[in-house]
């Protein structure tokens, strides 16, 4: 009886240990290096975001944060490798969240077993992908475009490189009942290249490369892929708003750690993230690239990165895409 009695006593006692504890390890968090882990080459518009919040996260912990980059697969190798980590928020993963969600269904073997491999932490930006045409072409809006496509009909042909430009230069041919060739492309350099060329009609095209052309006055910018028009280009019109109620797509980024990592820890990060992205630096880093702050807790990022799962299955089956691998 006495046995059982301390027994008990000796459970309780742990479990009281543990929840003390959890709210001591944030405080103490971090007590070592973190390392951010960047899914994309060094020197990349990537790797700048990593580093940039890198940078800042140093100096909020007064810690080291190592900044290591596992590029390959579409992203695949860095978001495997960060899942696989220990849940202690010493490994961050800062990368797409619309990426994470989209490589689920681009490929036939996943780099995780689901979404939730990853626990979101916070969200960082909103920006789109964009249409883009040779600025010296006399199209105006995307009305013009349509019309001059239809009546070039099959020897039309527009480039695309990334999946969402895939999908939304699908979308927009197959709604506005083109014929245009899509056309592959590795770099948006190369795309650009063969659109002020004449070799292709337009493109869908990365809005940080498309924003810089366009500023330069080589590109024009028709179209973009936001639900809402971006306040970073608040003066650049969404396909919604055009007829296009179908391309609705947001390319956002997070941070984000291996499931299990401790609530108070996932939410020390959230604050910092937030703080980070919220602040007048943290705006003006993001606008410089066509993408706006873009706050969230925990949970949010979450239900936003499964809900993005849901889409982009529906986008590949509608883009006609085959998985890779």
């Amino acid at each position: 009886m006495q046995g059982s009695v301390l027994k008990r006593f000796v459970g309780i006692a742990a479990g009281l240990v543990v929840l003390w504890a959890l709210p001591a390890r944030a405080q103490q968090y971090p007590a070592q290096d973190v390392h951010f882990i960047c899914a994309w080459p060094a020197g990349s518009g990537a790797d700048t975001i990593v580093r940039f919040y890198a940078e800042k996260m140093r100096a909020l912990t007064n810690r080291t944060i190592v900044v290591e980059n596992k590029p390959g697969a579409g992203g695949n190798i860095g978001v495997e490798y960060a899942s696989k980590q220990k849940p202690d928020g010493y490994t961050i993963l800062v990368n797409g969240g619309y990426n994470i969600a989209s490589n689920m269904h681009l490929y036939k073997r996943p780099p995780i077993a689901s979404v939730n491999a990853l626990q979101m932490f916070a969200t960082i930006n909103q920006q789109a992908f964009v249409l883009v045409t040779d600025a010296s072409k006399p199209y105006k809006a995307l009305a013009d475009l349509t019309e001059a496509i239809k009546a070039k009909g099959e020897k039309a042909s527009y480039g695309v490189g990334a999946p969402a430009g895939v999908v939304a230069g699908f979308i927009y041919k197959d709604r506005a009942g083109l014929k245009a060739v899509e056309v592959n492309y590795r770099t948006s350099a190369d795309t650009m290249n063969d659109l002020l060329g004449g070799n292709i009609d337009y493109a869908m095209m990365e809005p940080i490369f498309a924003t810089a052309q366009m500023k330069q006055g080589k590109l024009r910018i028709l179209a973009v892929t936001s639900p809402q028009r971006l306040q970073a280009n608040a003066e650049l019109p969404t396909f919604a708003e055009q007829g296009f109620p179908e391309i609705r797509m947001n390319l956002w980024w997070s941070g984000s750690v291996p499931a299990g990592t401790p609530q108070p820890i996932v939410m020390q990060l959230n604050a910092w993230f937030n703080q980070i992205t919220g602040s007048e630096e943290g705006k003006k880093f993001l606008n410089g690239f066509s993408a706006d702050p873009f706050l969230s807790t925990p949970e949010q990022a979450q239900a936003l990165l499964n809900a993005d799962d849901k889409a982009w299955a529906e986008y590949v089956k509608m883009a006609r895409i085959e998985p890779q691998g």
